[in-house]
Formats: C-alpha cells, sequence, structure tokens
C-alpha cells in the first residue's frame, strides 16, 4: 500500500531526542516507530500500553520527590542497601 498521509506532531526537543535515541537502539528510525504504534493499536483496537492516572499516595510520592521533600541521602549502593536490608 503506498505511504501517501502524513503525521506531524510537535514534541518538546528533549523528548524527541531521547525518543530517537531510543529508536536507533532498537534499529528504528521515527518514522517507523510511529508506523509500529498505529499498527499495534489498530491491532489491539486501543493503546498498546495501560494508561493510568496514579493514586494520591503515587502523586503524593512524585511531588516530594520533584521537590526534594524527606529524602534520605545514602554515599553508596551498599549503603543503602545495609540501611534497607
Amino acid at each position: 500500500m503506498a505511504k501517501t498521509d502524513m503525521i506531524r506532531a510537535r514534541v518538546e526537543p528533549g523528548l524527541k531526542r531521547e525518543a530517537e535515541a531510543v529508536f536507533s537502539w532498537l534499529g528504528l528510525s521515527a518514522a517507523e516507530a510511529i508506523r509500529l504504534f498505529y499498527k499495534q493499536v489498530t491491532l489491539q483496537h486501543g493503546l498498546p500500553f495501560a494508561v493510568k492516572i496514579p493514586n494520591a499516595e503515587t502523586r503524593e510520592a512524585l511531588r516530594q520527590a520533584y521537590e526534594r521533600e524527606d529524602l534520605t541521602e545514602y554515599e553508596s549502593l551498599d549503603d543503602l542497601k545495609t540501611a534497607n536490608g
């Protein structure tokens, strides 16, 4: 089938760069990744992954992490393991 339709989307430059680095590692171009996504949407009759809104506890944990609230810092991975193990 001829490829004649075009998709245009605006995304943040950093997101585009990071996603295209993953595509490259997988041996895909951005166009191939988009076609793969569309194909999976049509095969599954929906998004090919779960889309969920985080619950209140997760949202609070994310807020605290972004604001660096109540964080415990460790000198090394071994120190973390010892403290939590």
